[in-house]
Order: C-alpha cells, then structure tokens, then sequence
C-alpha cells in the first residue's frame, strides 16, 4: 500500500491521526544518528499535528524485537503540536490523555483552513519530481 502524506489527511478533514513505528535504536547506515531517533520521530509527529490540526497518536514497538532494541517512547500530540503524553523508556508503557477534538476547529479554520491558503497550481514539482534538483537546472 502506498504512504499517504499527512497533508493528505488533512485535506481530508480527519480530526485523530493513529500512527504506528517500529524504528530502532541503532540506525547501522548512520549510526551518528541514533541519538536522535526519538526527537526526530517527535518532531514529525509533531509538525504534521500542527500543519493538519489533528490530533496525533503515535504508537511505537517498545522493547526488544529479534534482538534488535526499539526506541518506544509513544506519545499523543494535540492539534497545537504539543506533546501532551508520553512514555519515557524503551520498554512498555501507556500513555492516556483527553483528546478533545473540538481543538481541532481553531486550526483547520485559520491558518491551515486549506480550502482558502492551499494555491494546487503551485504544486506541480511537489506532485511529479522525484529527487532534489538543484536551483537553475
């Protein structure tokens, strides 16, 4: 199944984003990132929440799996991008919060109302480029 990007959602008028990752602790191709796994998955998490005002619940594999470490560390994000849960090791946890979804509203009607800001004629490299292509190519 092809990944829908999250504006997609949010075109979509969706209030509640679950998300599931499995992403390990140790990243072999670039090891000099593994510090930071767990704030470059809260920061995506994080912006798309607030881009599209939707609530955003990402539920991480925690633990070991095939002797592989994940980072865990599920958080709930509110339309505002805050993180308003989140647990806090590699292991198990629950992370509970009120998700009203009503927040949504103030987002979706002003500065992400799409109906009004989103210019599609402008989309043509976004939609059909693959790669990045240098300025003045």
């Amino acid at each position: 199944m092809a990944r829908r990007p999250t504006a997609y959602l949010g075109c979509r008028g969706v209030e509640l984003v679950l998300i599931g990752y499995n992403t390990p602790v140790h990243n072999p191709p670039a090891p000099e990132h593994d510090l930071l796994g767990t704030f470059h998955n809260h920061l995506v998490m994080q912006a798309g929440a607030y881009q599209n005002g939707t609530w955003v619940v990402g539920v991480a594999k925690a633990g070991t799996e095939e002797g592989v470490p994940m980072i865990g560390q599920s958080a709930i994000i509110a339309p505002s991008g805050e993180i308003v849960a989140q647990c806090s090791t590699l292991g198990d946890e629950l992370a509970v919060a009120r998700c009203d979804l009503d927040l949504c509203t103030s987002y979706k009607t002003t500065v992400f109302d799409f109906e009004r800001h989103r210019q599609i004629e402008h989309y043509g490299p976004i939609a059909t480029q693959r790669g990045a292509v240098p300025p003045g190519s």
